[in-house]
């Protein structure tokens, strides 16, 4: 039996493809940036449990898990969603240039419309410094892709280039806990242990 993601992500179906899980995708209609605004001054993390718990709330499903998931960027104390142009997407870039982020990725689980599992995590990318010819080669190679994503870059692709070190899991930083949902959904009963 398939779950429900409750995302319309590429980066997280792909990971769960690879990993052998069945699911249909389902993306969840919410409105982000109002329950992030019910949340300000949270945690970053709390934060992303939040959202992710709210997508998995927000597919009604009778029969089947629904996994929720979301990341996002803190730079600097900073906050920062999805770009809304190249324009500020380039703005972003100079910003993370020679500093720390902090990449949070939360996962949920719901069943019958309960939450029944959730976890969040926590990765830090050492971004170089970006000189403004790399910034504006990058967005001409990587545009529109890396406008879906928060931060600004895939680090299945040119994305990688952007920083000197990386610090969590591999999973977190493509936008998914995946360690913890597979074990997750192993305690379910829905992959084999």
């Amino acid at each position: 039996m398939s779950i429900i993601l409750a995302s319309k992500s590429a980066s997280r179906q792909a990971m769960l493809t690879d990993a052998g899980v069945p699911f249909e995708a389902r993306p969840a209609d919410l409105d982000e940036r109002a329950i992030e605004e019910q949340l300000q001054g949270a945690a970053p993390s709390e934060v992303a449990l939040a959202l992710a718990r709210a997508k998995a709330l927000a597919v009604e499903e009778a029969d089947r898990p629904v996994l929720g998931s979301d990341s996002l960027v803190v730079v600097d104390g900073h906050r920062f969603d999805k770009p809304t142009s190249r324009e500020n997407a380039a703005e972003h870039l100079r910003f993370f240039s020679g500093n720390v982020m902090e990449l949070h990725s939360a996962a949920a689980i719901t069943r019958g419309g309960e939450i029944v599992w959730s976890h969040a995590a926590l990765a830090r990318l050492h971004v170089r410094e970006l000189s403004d010819e790399f910034i504006e080669d990058y967005l001409t190679r990587e545009w529109p892709e890396v406008g879906y994503c928060v931060g600004v870059f895939r680090i299945e692709a040119l994305g990688v280039q952007l920083f000197e070190a990386i610090e969590g899991d591999h999973f977190t930083v493509l936008g998914m806990p995946l360690l913890p949902v597979l074990g997750a959904l192993r305690d379910l009963g829905e992959l084999p242990a």
